[in-house]
C-alpha cells in the first residue's frame, strides 16, 4: 500500500485538489502496465500469444468444427476449405484435434506448473527461513529428489499410469518437477533472511509469517515467476514426449497425441505434413512465447529494472506527488516532544544500564566463542555514547544484544541490560518476552543499521517501508494520519515529502541513511542504536549525517549509542567514548578528554592513526599486529602481545576498569596495569616510551 495512495484514499471527495490529482495520475495501476508493456514489445508478444492458446483451449467445445475423433471419407486431404488444418489418416480433422489438444497440454503444463511450484515455495522458502532441523530435513528431501533421473523416472511413473489421463501426468510431473525450485528458493531466502531490512522486521516485532510474505516472497517473485513458466514449458514438452512415446492415454487428444498418430501412420513418409506440423509447431511457439515472457519478468517485478516515464509524465508525477505531499502536511500532527531537556557531563538520568554482559558464540561441538565478555557501561538520557574499536572486537555483537536481535549460535550468557522508562520505572532487557519485547522495540529503542542499501527492502517504497513500522505498534491509526506522520518524519530527516513514493535505488546515499534514521525516529524512542551508518559514505555525506543526527538529538531529545571504527567520527559527535578491544571495553571517557589524554596504550595507538589537519607533522604510527583471534585470546590483557608498553603482569592478569581522575577534576576509566596501584611503569604511558 502506497503512502499517496493511502492519503489519497482518505481525502475529501469534496476537495477539488484530490480530484485534479486523480486525473492527473499517468503512473498509477493499468496505466503503469500499460506503459511498461509498450516499452517491451518481445514481452508483449509473448503475453499475447500465451493468452491466445489458452482463450482457445478454453473455448475449444464451442468454436471446433468436428468432433476430434470422427473419422470420415476425406483421408490424408491437405488443408482446403472444408478443412483447414487438412485431416489424418482416418479423415479425422486436424485443426478439432489440435484445438482439443490445446485443452490437454495447457491443463497439464498450468497444473502441473501450480503444484510443482507450491512445492517448491513451501519447502525452499521453510527451509531457509526456518533452519536448523528443519532446513536439514527438508533440504535432504529435495537433494533426493534432485538426484533422482528424471527422465527415466518420469518414464517409469508414467508406464505404471497409462490411464489415468492428465491428472496422472501432473502428478508425476510434479513430483519429478519441484526439487530444483525448492533448491534454488532455499539458497535465495537464506541470503534474504541475513540482511538488515529483514532483521530491522524481526526488530518491529512482525511475526514470522508476516515476514516471509511481506520481505522475504516480494524479494524472490521474479525466481518464482521463472521457475513457474519454465515448469509449463517443461510440463508441456513432458507430457507431448510421453504421448508421443505411447506411455500416456493415446485416446485423450492432446499435441503429443496427434504427434503420436502421425507417426503411428507413418505421415512423414507418405508427406502428410499437415498432420505433423501444426502440433510441432504449436508446441515450439507456446515455448517461445513463454521464454518470452519470462525475460521481461525482472522489467515488471524489479524496480530497479524499470524505465522510468518520459520526460511529461515524469513531471506530471512530481507534481502530484508535491501536491499530495502539501495537503497531508497542512494536517501532520505537531512534533512529540516539546520540552527537551539538553545533556550536560554532569547528568545522572540514566537510562540504559548494562551490566556485566557477556555474549558468546556457540559451535557445533559446543565450544563457545566470548564475542562480549563483562561490558559495562550507562546511557544517560539525551547522551551521545560512541563505541570505537577495529574490526572484530565486538562493536555490532553488542549493538544485537543491547537490541535482543542477536541470533544462534550468539548467546547473552551473563548479565543485566536495565532499561529506565520516561516515568521512572526500571525493567531488565534480557529478562523480556517474546510479546513485551515487541512493544519495547523501536517503542522504546530502535536501531539504524550499517548498510541502508541492504537495510531497506529494494521492492518496496520509502514512504510504505516507513509506514510498516507505525502499522505494526500502532494498528489503530488510520490510513490518514499514518501517511501525515510518514511525510512528518521525511520533513523531520530532511527528504522532500514527494520522495516518499521513491524506491531505495532511486535515492543517494545520504538520503538513504536519512530514511533509515526516519525510521528509527518513526515511534519516539527514547534510545536509538546507529551501527555505522555512515560506512560507505563520503566525507561530505558523512558531515551531513552527522549534523543531522546532532540535530535531532537535541530537538527530539533521545540518546545515542553510535557505533564505528572511525575515531575521528566520535571525537566530534559524541559525548562520552568507549573503547572495545578484544570483546572488553579497555576505555571510557569523556570525548574531550579522551581527545587530550587517552589513557589506554590502544587509545593511543588509535589516534595516532589519524593525521592531523594542523599543529606540526608527525609520522603515523598506527598499532603492529593484528587484532586478536576471539577463540585463542592470550592470556592476561588481550592487548599484550601488540602493546609497546606492556610489562611482565600483563601477561598473567586480565586488567579491570580503573577509575583515573585527571588534573582537572575529570574522570576516565581504562582496563590498563598501568594504572593499577603501585605499578611501577605508570610513567611510561606518559612519555610514551617503547618496551
Amino acid at each position: 500500500m502506497a503512502v499517496q495512495a493511502a492519503a489519497l484514499a482518505e481525502a475529501d471527495p469534496a476537495d477539488p485538489a484530490a480530484t485534479d490529482d486523480t486525473a492527473a495520475e499517468p503512473a498509477g495501476g493499468p496505466a503503469r502496465l500499460r506503459s511498461r508493456l509498450l516499452r517491451s514489445p518481445l514481452t508483449l508478444i509473448g503475453l499475447a500469444v500465451v493468452l491466445i492458446f489458452v482463450v482457445l483451449a478454453v473455448v475449444a467445445p464451442w468454436i471446433s468444427p468436428y468432433d476430434p475423433s470422427t473419422v470420415s471419407d476425406d483421408t490424408l486431404v491437405g488443408p482446403n476449405t472444408a478443412h483447414w488444418l487438412g485431416t489424418t489418416q482416418n479423415g479425422q480433422d486436424v485443426l478439432s484435434q489440435m484445438l482439443y489438444g490445446a485443452r490437454a497440454s495447457m491443463l497439464v503444463g498450468l497444473g502441473a506448473a501450480v503444484l510443482a511450484t507450491f512445492l517448491s515455495v513451501v519447502v525452499g522458502v521453510t527451509a531457509g527461513y526456518v533452519g536448523g532441523l528443519g532446513d536439514e530435513v527438508l533440504s535432504l528431501l529435495a537433494n533426493v529428489f534432485l538426484v533422482l533421473p528424471s527422465v527415466p523416472l518420469t518414464i517409469i511413473l508414467a508406464a505404471y499410469l497409462p490411464h489415468s489421463g492428465s491428472l496422472g501426468i501432473i502428478l508425476v510431473i510434479t513430483l519429478t518437477g519441484w526439487a530444483w525450485g525448492a533448491r534454488v528458493l532455499r539458497a535465495q531466502t537464506l541470503s534474504l533472511r541475513k540482511r538488515d531490512f529483514v532483521e530491522a522486521a524481526r526488530a518491529t516485532g512482525d511475526k514470522t509469517w508476516r515476514i516471509i510474505l511481506k520481505d522475504i516472497l516480494p524479494n524472490q517473485l521474479a525466481v518464482i515467476a521463472a521457475s513457474f513458466l519454465g515448469t509449463v514449458n517443461f510440463a508441456i514438452l513432458t507430457q507431448a514426449t510421453l504421448a508421443f512415446l505411447g506411455l500416456a492415454d493415446v485416446t485423450q487428444w492432446s499435441w503429443g497425441t496427434i504427434l503420436y498418430w502421425a507417426q503411428t501412420g507413418s505421415a512423414l513418409l507418405t508427406g502428410a505434413w499437415w498432420w505433423f506440423v501444426p502440433a510441432g509447431l504449436a508446441i515450439a511457439l507456446l515455448g517461445t512465447a513463454l521464454s518470452l515472457v519470462n525475460f521481461g519478468i525482472d522489467e515488471f517485478i524489479n524496480p530497479r529494472l524499470r524505465q522510468a516515464g518520459i520526460g511529461t509524465k515524469k513531471a506530471q508525477r512530481g507534481q502530484v506527488a508535491a501536491k499530495r505531499a502539501r495537503r497531508i502536511r497542512n494536517h501532520a500532527p505537531a512534533e512529540r516532544r516539546t520540552e527537551v531537556t539538553p545533556f550536560t557531563p554532569d547528568s545522572t538520568d540514566v537510562v540504559l544500564d548494562v551490566r556485566d554482559l557477556r555474549v558468546e558464540y556457540v559451535g557445533d561441538g559446543g565450544e563457545r566463542t566470548p564475542a562480549v565478555s563483562d561490558v559495562s557501561f550507562t546511557l544517560r538520557r539525551g547522551e551521545v555514547l560512541g563505541i570505537a574499536g577495529e574490526s572484530g572486537s565486538g562493536k555490532s555483537t553488542l549493538a544485537y544484544a543491547i537490541t535482543r536481535l542477536h541470533k544462534p549460535p550468539a548467546e547473552i550468557t551473563q548479565g543485566q541490560i536495565v532499561y529506565t522508562k520516561p516515568d521512572g520505572d526500571t525493567v531488565d532487557v534480557l529478562a523480556m518476552g517474546d510479546a513485551e519485547l515487541r512493544g519495547f522495540r523501536w517503542e522504546e529503542l530502535s536501531i539504524v543499521f550499517q548498510s541502508a542499501m541492504h537495510a531497506l527492502n529494494p521492492i518496496m517504497r520509502i514512504g510504505e517501508q516507513i509506514e510498516d513500522v507505525i502499522v505494526a505498534h500502532r494498528p489503530r491509526m488510520t490510513r490518514q494520519e499514518r501517511a501525515a506522520r510518514v511525510v512528518e518524519l521525511l520533513g523531520i530527516v530532511g527528504i522532500p515529502a514527494d520522495r516518499s513514493g521513491s524506491y531505495p535505488h532511486e535515492l543517494s546515499g545520504g538520503m538513504r541513511q536519512r530514511a533509515m534514521i526516519a525510521i528509527g525516529l518513526a515511534l519516539d524512542p527514547e534510545i536509538i542504536v546507529m551501527d555505522e551508518p555512515t560506512t560507505a559514505l563520503d566525507v561530505v555525506i558523512q558531515r551531513q549525517i552527522i549534523e543531522k543526527i546532532m540535530e535531532l538529538k537535541d530537538r527530539l531529545g533521545f540518546s545515542v549509542v553510535f557505533i564505528t571504527h572511525d575515531l575521528s567520527l566520535l571525537i566530534e559527535l559524541s559525548d562520552t567514548i568507549a573503547v572495545m578491544y578484544g570483546g572488553r571495553i579497555v576505555e571510557t571517557a569523556a570525548a574531550d578528554d579522551f581527545y587530550r589524554r587517552p589513557q589506554h596504550p590502544y587509545s593511543r595507538g588509535l589516534l595516532a592513526s589519524f593525521p592531523t589537519l594542523g599543529g606540526p607533522k608527525r609520522e603515523l604510527t598506527g598499532i603492529v599486529g593484528s587484532p586478536p583471534d576471539l577463540r585463542r585470546l592470550p592470556s592476561g590483557c588481550a592487548f599484550q602481545p601488540r602493546c609497546p608498553l606492556a610489562f611482565d603482569a600483563c601477561g598473567s592478569h586480565v586488567p579491570p576498569l580503573l577509575r583515573i581522575t585527571g588534573p582537572d577534576g575529570a574522570t576516565s576509566h581504562a582496563a590498563c596495569l598501568l594504572h593499577a596501584d603501585g605499578a611501577r611503569n605508570q610513567d611510561r604511558l606518559v612519555t610514551g616510551e617503547m618496551r
